[in-house]
């Protein structure tokens, strides 16, 4: 999974996580399985990929609360 425009700041994997992927995966597979609906996979992903996001951009930039440059509590206005 690719893009060519630039992500916003996270809590979300880059496109290309195989993380994501894996979310992803897991999710369709719920759901052809039964193990899920739809609307419970949806949610499950969602959570999960908002999660890996978050890791991903606390990695990046520690004490951030996005991969910005803006520190936590910081003035964003």
């Amino acid at each position: 999974m690719t893009t060519d425009s630039p992500m916003r700041s996270p809590p979300f994997p880059s496109p290309d996580s195989a993380v994501l992927r894996l979310i992803v995966g897991n999710a369709i597979a719920s759901v052809r399985s039964g193990e899920a609906s739809v609307e419970e996979a949806i949610l499950h992903a969602a959570v999960h990929g908002w999660y890996e996001g978050h890791v991903q951009g606390e990695d990046e930039c520690p004490g951030c609360d996005f991969r910005g440059e803006l520190p936590k509590h910081g003035n964003r206005g």
